[in-house]
């Protein structure tokens, strides 16, 4: 292994678009050789702007002995079985959330990735943005003391299509999850999870047995209570913060401005707000590519592996039964093989 891995991306959907562009850009441990995309026409037109090799199949990443890991970013249906294949190749893994939609899937290509001895990194993002970084940090630490309360919010701006929504996977699969795993990183395990939820900015949604807004209390296991709220079309646009409030101290975690500014005019004071999560987290973005790039390269490992996407995806389903049971659900989370793991209580 030399200083920089050789990486091929599959997929070339928005957020493929998103991973290429850092890759060749931002990334200095990476070098994009090859995208792909079962759309010939896109994987040639971004092979052209990017300067890579391009081709309509997977197989040519898979079967090219000089490529060190993939970018898995097909559609989520396909997550799964990718990185059985990927592992098989004896290619490194990253790979977008979810893993699949389904459980034993999840489960398959976690075990394939670790049977074949390669790394499995998992897109939750917010783990590598320096604000969230900093806050952990000092957590860490201990300056915040005992966590008393953990409160986060991810709203979007507005609804997708309703296509996006049909395959989405649910709700909390799409959107909670991400609060999840951030919730665990932060704070640590996860005893209990009782969630409300509601379809109201389009009524279609409610007709495919979804929601669009959320409440998801949480209960930890060192005692700490917790609260996400999330919502699919909050119209002012892109929201994701955290507060952490502990025995010592709290730390907030609210940055949305593009431009740190504030334009007073008279009678009034107005500042800007990021529309969309590309645009709050762009360092985010390009820093979980290059820290995986850098456990290829180190060989060291990942720093969100399958088991913490396992974790975050049983807590989507405890979140999904709670809701229409209408009652909270109890978690059970034990160490195995040095891995946490967690089933719903029985």
């Amino acid at each position: 292994m030399g200083c920089i891995a050789r990486l091929g991306l599959a997929g070339l959907g928005r957020m493929g678009h998103f991973h290429a562009r850092n890759l060749v850009g931002h990334c200095p441990s990476a070098e994009l050789v090859r995208v792909v995309d079962l759309d010939e026409a896109r994987a040639k037109q971004m092979g052209a702007e990017l300067g890579v090799e391009w081709s309509p199949s997977v197989d040519d990443i898979l079967n090219d002995p000089s490529i060190d890991a993939v970018v898995i970013v097909v559609p989520t249906p396909f997550h799964a079985d990718l990185i059985e294949r990927a592992s098989a190749a004896g290619k490194h893994i990253f790979c977008e959330k979810p893993i699949s939609l389904d459980w034993e899937p999840s489960v398959r290509a976690v075990q394939a990735a670790r049977s074949a001895g390669v790394k499995l990194q998992l897109g939750f993002h917010r783990r590598f943005d320096p604000d969230w970084n900093a806050a952990v940090d000092r957590i860490r630490a201990g300056e915040l003391g005992d966590v008393y309360m953990f409160r986060t919010s991810l709203r979007d701006m507005r609804t997708p299509s309703i296509d996006y929504i049909k395959s989405s996977g649910g709700f909390f699969i799409d959107v909670t999850i991400h609060d999840f795993d951030n919730a665990r990183w932060m704070v640590g395990e996860i005893d209990e999870v009782w969630a409300q939820g509601a379809a109201l900015s389009d009524p279609r949604i409610e007709g495919i047995d979804d929601i669009d807004t959320a409440l998801v209390v949480l209960r930890f296991d060192n005692g700490a209570l917790g609260v996400a709220d999330n919502m699919r079309a909050a119209g002012y646009g892109y929201e994701c913060s955290t507060e952490v409030i502990g025995s010592r101290a709290t730390v907030r975690i609210d940055n949305h401005r593009r431009a740190h500014i504030r334009w007073l005019s008279p009678g009034t004071e107005s500042t800007d707000w990021v529309k969309d999560f590309t645009e709050r987290y762009p360092e985010a973005y390009r820093a979980e590519l290059e820290d995986f790039a850098r456990a290829v390269v180190d060989d060291r490992a990942v720093r969100v592996t399958g088991e913490d996407a396992l974790a975050a995806f049983v807590l989507c389903k405890a979140a999904e039964i709670s809701l229409h049971e209408r009652r909270p659900v109890r978690l059970e989370h034990y160490v195995e093989d040095g891995r946490v793991k967690y089933e719903i209580a029985k």
